[in-house]
């Protein structure tokens, strides 16, 4: 099934740009390996090199920070690897904290990296829920 007809909820409330990416990642994984989960996980992987989940949706990464966001998008197709989520792990501090304060996370200026990182992975999944149920 092409991807257009796959698309994830997430990159349906997402830019062109995004979608275009997973589409096309899809596809090809499709016509290499078949109709599955192993497609998506593909185009996943080819989406989190160039954007970042933020609450209910995907955005492109700032400029200069193209590569894997996490280990399962970094690892080779047929490696366990944990998922991030969406979330940029490779980020900076900052760049959590920023993004952080952005969804309104409390607490924050506490948090350690990895705490952030978590934190915004708990926060998109919650914005995530809420958007399916409206």
């Amino acid at each position: 099934m092409p991807g257009r007809e796959e698309l994830p909820s997430t990159l349906e409330r997402s830019a062109e740009e995004a979608q275009r990416t997973w589409i096309k990642a899809h596809d090809s994984a499709v016509e290499q390996y078949g109709e599955g989960e192993r497609a998506h996980r593909v185009a996943f992987s080819a989406l989190k090199h160039t954007h970042e989940k933020v609450g209910d949706h995907w955005e492109r990464k700032e400029r200069g920070r193209k590569g894997p966001s996490d280990p399962r998008a970094a690892a080779p197709r047929d490696e366990p690897a944990r998922s991030g989520e969406g979330v940029d792990e490779n980020a900076s501090k900052q760049h959590l904290y920023d993004m952080a304060k952005r969804l309104g996370i409390e607490g924050r200026s506490r948090m350690s990296k990895a705490e952030l990182a978590e934190a915004l992975r708990a926060e998109n999944r919650s914005r995530t829920r809420r958007a399916r149920e409206r």
